[in-house]
């Protein structure tokens, strides 16, 4: 069994980043500004959306596996305080769309990243391991 630390968790996080940006950014420079509001079938749109819905359902059907929806709303309850603290404290201005559509691309890669984190971290903590459904074989 391999090891999992911090740099998987940072190697996770940078591959949920991309994915979430790639997507949708607020500076235009994502797929849904390239081939969605340009619409047109082109092969590179096509291969780059392609290439973007695997990403993301790799990453969305683990993170249901392993958070599962309670799981998830409690990541994002947790993400969504500290988004609440850092406004109460002034850190973050509510008043930039700017702002808070980094704010919420963040949030859900930090979502994607714990989804995709979880098992191993709670195998780390419990030294239970999680398995898929699995049917055995009848001879």
């Amino acid at each position: 069994m391999t090891q999992f630390g911090w740099s998987g968790v940072g190697l996770r996080f940078l591959f949920a980043i991309l994915i979430v940006f790639a997507t949708y950014n607020p500076e235009k420079l994502s797929f849904y500004h390239w081939a969605i509001e340009n619409f047109s079938f082109e092969p590179l749109k096509v291969i780059a959306g392609i290439v973007l819905i695997i990403g993301w359902v790799i990453y969305i059907r683990a993170t249901i596996r392993s958070l599962g929806i309670i799981g998830m709303i409690l990541v994002t309850s947790l993400c969504a305080s500290f988004i609440w603290l850092f406004v109460d404290w002034g850190w973050i201005t509510k008043d930039s769309s700017r702002v808070i559509s980094y704010i919420a691309l963040f949030v859900i890669s930090i979502i994607l990243t714990t989804g995709m984190s979880w098992s191993h971290i709670r195998r780390r903590m419990s030294g239970q391991a999680d398995m898929d459904d699995v049917t055995e074989d009848e001879n």
